[in-house]
């Protein structure tokens, strides 16, 4: 068994977009229901309900069950929170808020093992799936994904793209809205997020790495794909679940207005689902 961002890291490289679906409930039959559908999977441990070692192992092996590489969003810049996301065997951390190049040069310690990083060895996951000698490979094929998420970052974004060690950088756009004072019921577009998508977009093509973003709809997943970022946020749990229930109890209201009387028991199709 290769380790898992191998393939994708391939996939990449050809510079066709990858899309993502972000999970944020602690559900790992989600994943295997409809993780298939997507070619990565965020797995949201900072603002999601992803919470405790054996939760986030649970989605992870999800995640390669399904056979799509698993990225963990971690809470913070702790060195053991990134150490044990990858010792879980994920294809990648995404670590919020890198700010300057002194915090991504933080992260690459803690999510690169030595000489580049300090990254502990020992990981059981790893070491059963792969053997002892994984971490040889594990720099160049487990992804280190930082997100942008202040203007702060925007105006340090070419020299972090720089940095040794980090692999993609992740515009956040609602933090890099709300730090600009634009209110979170705003619309997520070209006005309103272009010249931030366009400076990580920039800092990645010189420096080599991936640009990541969230392009949830047709608006935006088509703005990511022209300005060059190749991991894009296109679906959800939370978005799936929301409007599915919203849409499927608005149908049923309309014909029950419409429709008096009751349909027996059993009097209808299959079960879709």
């Amino acid at each position: 068994m290769s380790l898992p961002a191998l393939d994708f890291r391939e996939r990449l490289a050809t510079g066709r977009p990858q899309i993502g679906l972000c999970a944020m409930y602690p559900a790992p039959g989600v994943i295997e229901r409809i993780g298939a559908d997507w070619d990565w999977i965020w797995l949201d441990g900072q603002h999601g309900q992803i919470a405790g070692y054996d939760v986030m192992l649970s989605m992870v092996r999800a995640c390669n069950l399904v056979g799509r590489p698993a990225f963990v969003r971690v809470p913070h810049h702790e060195f053991g929170a990134i150490g044990l996301a990858l010792d879980m065997g994920a294809a990648g951390v995404i670590v919020p808020v890198v700010d300057d190049v002194e915090a991504a040069k933080r992260v690459v310690h803690a999510a690169k093992f030595p000489p580049l990083g300090g990254r502990s060895y020992g990981g059981r996951r790893p070491v059963d799936l792969w053997g002892r000698s994984y971490s040889e490979s594990a720099n160049a094929q487990t992804l280190l994904v930082v997100q942008i998420e202040s203007p702060r970052a925007i105006a340090n974004v070419e020299a972090i793209a720089a940095v040794e060690g980090v692999d993609a950088l992740f515009l956040g756009p609602d933090d890099i809205l709300l730090r600009r004072g634009v209110s979170m019921t705003a619309p997520r577009s070209k006005e309103t997020l272009g010249e931030d998508m366009e400076a990580v977009a920039r800092a990645c093509r010189h420096a080599g790495k991936v640009a990541c973003c969230v392009g949830m709809g047709a608006e935006m997943f088509r703005l990511c794909a022209q300005m060059g970022f190749t991991m894009i946020v296109a679906g959800g749990d939370v978005p799936f679940v929301a409007n599915a229930s919203a849409a499927a109890s608005k149908e049923a209201r309309a014909i029950l207005e419409g429709t008096p009387v009751a349909r027996a028991p059993g009097d209808g199709a299959a079960s879709p689902y």
